[in-house]
């Protein structure tokens, strides 16, 4: 049996998007696979994965690898039910179908456990003082929406 253990890479990624499709195309699964930003040497998001395979950071990165590894912060892009995530469902339902600990709606604290959530397929919680925290946003029709989404607004994206 494989022993699975905490590393850290960095390929020098400028977003999350593109540090997102490098871990969704991993041959080998990670359990946990979360995005960090990090600031040296330069800014770019490195990525801390729960794995048994091996992974090497480009040359110059293996501090921002390091500091993925080591981070109590970051973003999840693969976790325990991410997959069990998809269409409508309950605050309640999410945090039984995955690791989420808490849903909450931006500036107005945890969900209701029969708050409606639309998914929208694309989950990305984030680990908040040793929590996995899900933040939401009101949206129409008395639903809540995860508060990132697939295809964000550019800022400034009107001027």
């Amino acid at each position: 049996m494989a022993v699975l253990r905490t590393v850290g890479v960095s390929l020098g990624h400028r977003d999350l998007a593109s540090a997102d499709h490098w871990i969704l195309d991993l041959d080998v699964r990670p359990v946990l696979a979360c995005t960090h930003l990090v600031a040296e040497p330069h800014r770019h998001v490195a990525i801390s994965l729960t794995t048994a395979a091996a992974y090497e950071s480009a040359p110059g990165l293996e501090q921002a690898a390091e500091s993925a590894a080591a981070g109590k912060f970051g973003r999840a892009v693969i976790f325990p039910g991410v997959e069990d995530l998809v269409g409508m469902l309950t605050a309640g339902e999410i945090r039984e179908r995955s690791a989420i600990d808490r849903v909450e709606v931006l500036g107005s604290g945890v969900a209701d456990d029969d708050a409606r959530v639309d998914t929208r397929d694309f989950v990305r919680p984030q680990y908040r003082d040793g929590e996995l925290i899900l933040t939401t946003t009101p949206a129409a029709g008395g639903v809540l929406v995860p508060f990132e989404s697939r295809e964000p607004t550019p800022c400034c994206a009107n001027h």
